[in-house]
Protein backbone atom coordinates (compact mmCIF):
# COMPACT_ATOMS: atom_id res chain seq x y z
CA UNK A 1 0.00 0.00 0.00
CA UNK A 2 1.42 3.53 -0.81
CA UNK A 3 0.02 6.22 1.28
CA UNK A 4 0.25 10.03 0.59
CA UNK A 5 -0.50 12.95 2.96
CA UNK A 6 -2.32 15.38 0.36
CA UNK A 7 -0.04 18.67 0.91
CA UNK A 8 -1.00 22.58 0.04
CA UNK A 9 1.02 21.76 -3.42
CA UNK A 10 -2.08 19.00 -3.84
CA UNK A 11 -5.19 20.70 -2.21
CA UNK A 12 -7.88 21.91 -4.39
CA UNK A 13 -6.65 19.50 -6.83
CA UNK A 14 -8.91 16.04 -8.42
CA UNK A 15 -7.93 12.61 -7.38
CA UNK A 16 -6.87 11.45 -10.80
CA UNK A 17 -5.28 14.74 -11.25
CA UNK A 18 -3.35 14.06 -8.07
CA UNK A 19 -2.28 11.05 -9.38
CA UNK A 20 -0.66 12.06 -12.55
CA UNK A 21 1.28 14.50 -10.73
CA UNK A 22 2.91 12.77 -8.01
CA UNK A 23 3.36 9.80 -9.72
CA UNK A 24 4.75 11.16 -13.60
CA UNK A 25 6.18 7.85 -14.24
CA UNK A 26 3.01 5.81 -14.21
CA UNK A 27 1.05 5.50 -17.31
CA UNK A 28 -2.95 6.58 -17.37
CA UNK A 29 -3.77 3.08 -17.78
CA UNK A 30 -2.82 2.55 -14.38
CA UNK A 31 -4.66 5.30 -12.66
CA UNK A 32 -7.65 4.29 -14.38
CA UNK A 33 -7.40 0.69 -13.47
CA UNK A 34 -6.70 1.67 -9.57
CA UNK A 35 -9.70 3.94 -9.51
CA UNK A 36 -11.92 1.50 -11.19
CA UNK A 37 -11.23 -1.21 -9.26
CA UNK A 38 -11.79 0.61 -6.10
CA UNK A 39 -7.79 0.75 -4.94
CA UNK A 40 -7.77 4.35 -4.20
CA UNK A 41 -9.58 5.82 -0.63
CA UNK A 42 -9.39 8.99 0.67
CA UNK A 43 -9.68 9.02 3.88
CA UNK A 44 -10.64 5.36 4.20
CA UNK A 45 -13.53 5.87 1.38
CA UNK A 46 -12.87 4.58 -1.86
CA UNK A 47 -11.92 7.66 -4.25
CA UNK A 48 -13.36 8.76 -7.20
CA UNK A 49 -11.89 9.96 -10.30
CA UNK A 50 -13.15 13.65 -10.06
CA UNK A 51 -13.24 13.60 -6.50
CA UNK A 52 -11.32 17.28 -4.79
CA UNK A 53 -8.98 16.62 -2.19
CA UNK A 54 -8.30 18.83 0.29
CA UNK A 55 -5.37 19.46 2.56
CA UNK A 56 -4.45 16.66 5.13
CA UNK A 57 -6.55 13.93 3.62
CA UNK A 58 -4.70 10.34 3.33
CA UNK A 59 -4.55 8.96 -0.10
CA UNK A 60 -4.28 5.41 -0.08
CA UNK A 61 -3.46 3.48 -2.70
CA UNK A 62 -4.07 -0.47 -2.86
CA UNK A 63 -1.38 -1.53 -5.45
CA UNK A 64 2.55 -0.99 -5.55
CA UNK A 65 3.49 1.29 -8.44
CA UNK A 66 7.02 0.56 -9.91
CA UNK A 67 8.10 4.07 -9.85
CA UNK A 68 8.34 3.91 -6.37
CA UNK A 69 11.03 2.84 -3.89
CA UNK A 70 10.05 -0.09 -1.59
CA UNK A 71 11.30 2.14 1.70
CA UNK A 72 7.94 4.15 0.96
CA UNK A 73 5.65 1.51 -0.06
CA UNK A 74 3.95 0.74 2.83
CA UNK A 75 2.72 -2.87 4.26
CA UNK A 76 -1.12 -3.91 4.61
CA UNK A 77 -2.50 -4.13 7.84
CA UNK A 78 -2.76 -8.17 6.97
CA UNK A 79 0.93 -7.77 7.04
CA UNK A 80 1.27 -6.96 10.81
CA UNK A 81 4.77 -5.11 10.02
CA UNK A 82 5.67 -1.65 11.31
CA UNK A 83 4.24 0.76 8.78
CA UNK A 84 6.75 3.56 8.30
CA UNK A 85 5.14 7.39 8.77
CA UNK A 86 3.33 8.42 5.41
CA UNK A 87 4.99 10.96 2.75
CA UNK A 88 3.63 13.54 0.43
CA UNK A 89 4.78 15.69 -2.62
CA UNK A 90 6.09 13.43 -5.53
CA UNK A 91 6.99 9.81 -5.48
CA UNK A 92 10.29 10.53 -6.81
CA UNK A 93 13.21 11.79 -5.16
CA UNK A 94 14.25 15.78 -5.51
CA UNK A 95 17.59 14.21 -7.02
CA UNK A 96 15.22 13.14 -10.06
CA UNK A 97 14.04 16.41 -10.76
CA UNK A 98 15.25 17.83 -14.32
CA UNK A 99 18.54 16.52 -16.05
CA UNK A 100 20.94 14.86 -13.87
CA UNK A 101 24.29 16.53 -14.33
CA UNK A 102 27.66 15.42 -15.62
CA UNK A 103 30.66 16.38 -13.92
CA UNK A 104 32.17 18.49 -16.62
CA UNK A 105 28.61 20.23 -16.63
CA UNK A 106 29.05 20.94 -13.17
CA UNK A 107 32.44 22.35 -13.41
CA UNK A 108 31.25 24.24 -16.19
CA UNK A 109 28.91 26.06 -13.92
CA UNK A 110 25.22 25.14 -15.13
CA UNK A 111 22.24 25.56 -13.06
CA UNK A 112 20.88 27.52 -9.79
CA UNK A 113 23.96 29.46 -8.86
CA UNK A 114 23.76 31.75 -11.67
CA UNK A 115 20.05 32.85 -11.22
CA UNK A 116 19.57 36.31 -10.69
CA UNK A 117 16.69 36.23 -7.82
CA UNK A 118 15.03 39.67 -7.36
CA UNK A 119 12.99 38.04 -4.28
CA UNK A 120 12.08 35.14 -2.40
CA UNK A 121 8.91 34.91 -0.28
CA UNK A 122 7.63 31.05 1.42
CA UNK A 123 5.73 31.26 -2.20
CA UNK A 124 6.87 32.63 -4.68
CA UNK A 125 10.41 33.68 -6.51
CA UNK A 126 10.56 36.41 -8.82
CA UNK A 127 13.79 36.01 -11.17
CA UNK A 128 15.99 38.26 -13.30
CA UNK A 129 15.98 36.51 -16.61
CA UNK A 130 18.74 37.56 -18.88
CA UNK A 131 18.65 37.77 -22.72
CA UNK A 132 19.54 34.66 -24.47
CA UNK A 133 17.97 32.12 -21.67
CA UNK A 134 14.86 30.41 -23.08
CA UNK A 135 11.95 30.95 -20.35
CA UNK A 136 11.34 27.05 -20.61
CA UNK A 137 12.69 23.99 -22.74
CA UNK A 138 11.46 23.41 -26.23
CA UNK A 139 13.13 22.69 -30.03
CA UNK A 140 16.08 24.58 -30.40
CA UNK A 141 17.21 24.56 -26.44
CA UNK A 142 19.54 22.14 -25.46
CA UNK A 143 19.08 19.95 -22.60
CA UNK A 144 19.93 21.81 -19.20
CA UNK A 145 19.99 25.14 -20.50
CA UNK A 146 16.22 26.68 -19.37
CA UNK A 147 15.38 29.25 -17.06
CA UNK A 148 12.78 26.38 -16.20
CA UNK A 149 16.01 24.01 -15.59
CA UNK A 150 18.12 25.99 -13.55
CA UNK A 151 14.81 26.76 -11.10
CA UNK A 152 14.76 23.12 -10.81
CA UNK A 153 18.52 22.79 -9.59
CA UNK A 154 17.84 25.63 -7.22
CA UNK A 155 15.04 24.11 -5.73
CA UNK A 156 16.79 21.02 -4.83
CA UNK A 157 19.78 22.75 -3.30
CA UNK A 158 17.02 24.83 -1.59
CA UNK A 159 15.29 21.60 -0.17
CA UNK A 160 12.09 22.27 -1.76
CA UNK A 161 9.44 19.22 -2.17
CA UNK A 162 7.65 21.41 -5.30
CA UNK A 163 9.57 21.67 -8.89
CA UNK A 164 9.04 25.80 -9.00
CA UNK A 165 7.08 26.61 -11.95
CA UNK A 166 7.13 29.88 -13.99
CA UNK A 167 3.54 31.47 -13.86
CA UNK A 168 4.36 33.18 -17.23
CA UNK A 169 7.34 33.35 -20.25
CA UNK A 170 9.23 36.18 -21.97
CA UNK A 171 10.82 36.01 -25.10
CA UNK A 172 13.90 33.87 -25.28
CA UNK A 173 15.51 37.67 -26.52
CA UNK A 174 13.81 39.53 -23.83
CA UNK A 175 15.42 40.31 -20.08
CA UNK A 176 13.82 40.61 -16.82
CA UNK A 177 11.72 39.54 -14.43
CA UNK A 178 8.86 36.21 -13.98
CA UNK A 179 7.42 34.83 -11.24
CA UNK A 180 7.78 31.44 -10.32
CA UNK A 181 5.35 29.28 -7.66
CA UNK A 182 6.61 27.38 -5.23
CA UNK A 183 3.77 25.85 -4.24
CA UNK A 184 1.21 23.99 -6.14
CA UNK A 185 -2.05 26.15 -4.60
CA UNK A 186 0.24 29.21 -5.45
CA UNK A 187 0.94 28.69 -9.03
CA UNK A 188 -2.70 28.13 -9.58
CA UNK A 189 -3.11 32.07 -8.22
CA UNK A 190 -0.52 33.18 -10.53
CA UNK A 191 -2.34 31.71 -13.10
CA UNK A 192 -5.40 32.73 -12.64
CA UNK A 193 -4.65 36.22 -11.79
CA UNK A 194 -2.62 36.34 -15.12
CA UNK A 195 -5.79 35.15 -16.88
CA UNK A 196 -7.69 37.41 -15.22
CA UNK A 197 -4.98 40.44 -15.88
CA UNK A 198 -4.38 41.03 -11.64
CA UNK A 199 -0.60 40.80 -12.35
CA UNK A 200 0.25 44.47 -14.00
CA UNK A 201 3.60 44.01 -16.36
CA UNK A 202 5.69 46.61 -17.36
CA UNK A 203 8.79 46.94 -19.93
CA UNK A 204 11.38 48.94 -21.28
CA UNK A 205 11.91 49.14 -24.93
CA UNK A 206 14.09 51.29 -27.33
CA UNK A 207 12.14 52.05 -30.64
CA UNK A 208 13.25 53.48 -33.66
CA UNK A 209 12.36 56.89 -34.39
CA UNK A 210 10.65 59.66 -32.39
CA UNK A 211 6.69 58.95 -31.41
CA UNK A 212 4.33 61.99 -32.16
CA UNK A 213 1.95 61.63 -28.96
CA UNK A 214 3.81 61.56 -25.52
CA UNK A 215 1.31 58.31 -24.79
CA UNK A 216 -1.05 55.90 -26.66
CA UNK A 217 -2.74 52.44 -26.41
CA UNK A 218 -2.05 50.32 -29.25
CA UNK A 219 -4.89 47.92 -29.95
CA UNK A 220 -4.62 45.36 -33.06
CA UNK A 221 -5.96 41.97 -33.00
CA UNK A 222 -2.45 39.73 -33.12
CA UNK A 223 -2.62 36.13 -35.49
CA UNK A 224 0.11 33.66 -35.03
CA UNK A 225 1.45 32.39 -38.66
CA UNK A 226 4.29 29.15 -38.51
CA UNK A 227 7.05 28.91 -40.86
CA UNK A 228 10.41 27.25 -41.62
CA UNK A 229 11.98 30.13 -39.82
CA UNK A 230 10.17 30.85 -36.92
CA UNK A 231 6.69 31.97 -35.63
CA UNK A 232 5.73 35.69 -36.35
CA UNK A 233 2.51 37.32 -35.49
CA UNK A 234 0.23 39.44 -38.32
CA UNK A 235 -0.90 42.41 -36.87
CA UNK A 236 -4.72 43.45 -37.79
CA UNK A 237 -6.25 40.93 -39.07
CA UNK A 238 -9.60 39.03 -38.13
CA UNK A 239 -10.81 35.43 -38.33
CA UNK A 240 -11.04 32.56 -35.51
CA UNK A 241 -6.98 33.00 -35.38
CA UNK A 242 -7.16 36.15 -34.69
CA UNK A 243 -6.61 37.48 -30.78
CA UNK A 244 -7.25 40.53 -29.22
CA UNK A 245 -4.18 42.21 -27.88
CA UNK A 246 -3.65 45.54 -26.27
CA UNK A 247 -0.42 47.54 -25.55
CA UNK A 248 -0.37 50.86 -23.64
CA UNK A 249 2.98 53.02 -24.12
CA UNK A 250 4.43 56.22 -22.25
CA UNK A 251 7.69 58.31 -23.76
CA UNK A 252 10.31 58.14 -21.10
CA UNK A 253 12.61 59.93 -22.84
CA UNK A 254 13.32 61.06 -26.60
CA UNK A 255 16.72 60.73 -28.16
CA UNK A 256 18.06 61.62 -31.21
CA UNK A 257 16.53 59.18 -33.51
CA UNK A 258 15.00 56.63 -30.69
CA UNK A 259 12.53 56.62 -27.88
CA UNK A 260 12.39 55.37 -25.17
CA UNK A 261 9.42 54.36 -23.68
CA UNK A 262 7.58 52.14 -20.91
CA UNK A 263 4.96 49.72 -22.15
CA UNK A 264 1.86 48.60 -19.54
CA UNK A 265 0.58 45.00 -20.93
CA UNK A 266 -3.78 44.68 -21.05
CA UNK A 267 -2.65 41.18 -22.46
CA UNK A 268 -0.12 39.09 -22.89
CA UNK A 269 0.02 37.24 -26.86
CA UNK A 270 3.77 36.12 -28.25
CA UNK A 271 5.53 38.46 -29.46
CA UNK A 272 3.00 41.18 -28.69
CA UNK A 273 4.93 44.70 -27.73
CA UNK A 274 7.51 43.65 -31.05
CA UNK A 275 4.92 43.42 -33.67
CA UNK A 276 2.57 46.25 -32.17
CA UNK A 277 5.36 48.64 -32.54
CA UNK A 278 6.71 47.71 -35.41
CA UNK A 279 3.28 47.48 -37.18
CA UNK A 280 3.21 51.63 -36.31
CA UNK A 281 6.73 52.03 -38.02
CA UNK A 282 8.57 52.18 -34.47
CA UNK A 283 10.02 49.02 -34.47
CA UNK A 284 12.58 47.69 -30.72
CA UNK A 285 16.09 47.99 -31.57
CA UNK A 286 18.05 44.68 -32.10
CA UNK A 287 14.77 42.68 -32.84
CA UNK A 288 15.93 40.06 -35.73
CA UNK A 289 12.81 39.24 -36.34
CA UNK A 290 10.28 42.49 -36.83
CA UNK A 291 13.10 45.22 -36.91
CA UNK A 292 14.84 47.09 -38.85
CA UNK A 293 17.82 45.24 -39.83
CA UNK A 294 19.76 47.78 -41.18
CA UNK A 295 19.73 49.76 -38.47
CA UNK A 296 20.31 46.64 -36.13
CA UNK A 297 23.38 46.19 -37.92
CA UNK A 298 24.27 50.14 -37.36
CA UNK A 299 23.37 49.76 -33.91
CA UNK A 300 25.17 47.16 -33.02
CA UNK A 301 28.49 48.83 -34.97
CA UNK A 302 27.95 52.08 -33.07
CA UNK A 303 26.05 51.30 -29.72
CA UNK A 304 26.86 47.99 -29.21
CA UNK A 305 23.86 46.64 -28.82
CA UNK A 306 23.75 43.18 -29.65
CA UNK A 307 20.34 42.19 -28.33
CA UNK A 308 16.91 42.85 -28.52
CA UNK A 309 16.22 46.38 -26.45
CA UNK A 310 13.00 45.01 -24.54
CA UNK A 311 13.42 44.25 -20.80
CA UNK A 312 10.74 43.56 -18.22
CA UNK A 313 11.26 46.22 -15.36
CA UNK A 314 7.77 46.31 -12.96
CA UNK A 315 5.46 43.76 -11.55
CA UNK A 316 2.48 44.41 -9.81
CA UNK A 317 0.13 42.76 -8.10
CA UNK A 318 -1.54 41.99 -4.79
CA UNK A 319 -0.82 38.98 -2.62
CA UNK A 320 -2.64 37.72 0.59
CA UNK A 321 -4.00 41.38 0.61
CA UNK A 322 -1.47 43.81 -0.08
CA UNK A 323 -0.02 45.21 -2.79
CA UNK A 324 3.62 44.01 -3.81
CA UNK A 325 5.33 46.61 -6.42
CA UNK A 326 8.92 44.93 -7.55
CA UNK A 327 11.57 46.63 -9.90
CA UNK A 328 14.15 45.74 -11.82
CA UNK A 329 17.00 48.21 -13.67
CA UNK A 330 18.09 47.79 -16.80
CA UNK A 331 20.94 45.54 -17.51
CA UNK A 332 24.28 46.78 -18.07
CA UNK A 333 24.62 46.19 -21.59
CA UNK A 334 21.51 48.07 -22.16
CA UNK A 335 22.16 51.05 -20.17
CA UNK A 336 25.41 51.26 -22.03
CA UNK A 337 23.24 52.12 -25.13
CA UNK A 338 21.21 54.61 -22.83
CA UNK A 339 24.27 56.03 -21.38
CA UNK A 340 25.88 57.24 -25.22
CA UNK A 341 22.30 58.35 -26.49
CA UNK A 342 21.95 62.15 -26.85
CA UNK A 343 18.92 63.17 -25.06
CA UNK A 344 16.08 65.70 -26.50
CA UNK A 345 13.84 68.25 -24.30
CA UNK A 346 11.89 66.34 -22.11
CA UNK A 347 8.09 67.36 -22.50
CA UNK A 348 7.30 65.62 -19.24
CA UNK A 349 8.77 64.41 -16.19
CA UNK A 350 10.65 61.73 -16.41
CA UNK A 351 12.56 59.28 -13.77
CA UNK A 352 15.57 57.20 -13.79
CA UNK A 353 14.39 54.42 -16.52
CA UNK A 354 17.26 52.42 -14.32
CA UNK A 355 14.01 51.14 -12.66
CA UNK A 356 12.69 53.37 -10.05
CA UNK A 357 8.75 53.75 -9.57
CA UNK A 358 7.22 56.30 -11.39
Amino acid sequence: MITRIIDRNFANMRLDRFLRKAFPDESLSVFFAVIRKKKVRVNGVVGKANQMLAEGDTVCIYENFKSVDESAVQTTETEQSPVPAPSSGFAKNKSTWGKVLSPAEKQAGWGAKDLDIVIQTEDYVIVNKPSGLASQPGSGTRPGESLVEYLWEWGRREGLDFKPTIAHRLDQETSGMLIAALHGDTLRDFTRMIREHEVEKFYFALVKGNLKKEKGTISESLTRTDAAKGSKMKVGESGKDAKEAVTHYRVKQHYEGYDLVKIKLETGRMHQIRAHFASIGHPLLGDTRYGDFALNREVKKTLGLHRLFLHSCRLEFVWQGERKVFDCPLPKELQSVIDNLKPMRFRHDIADPRGARK
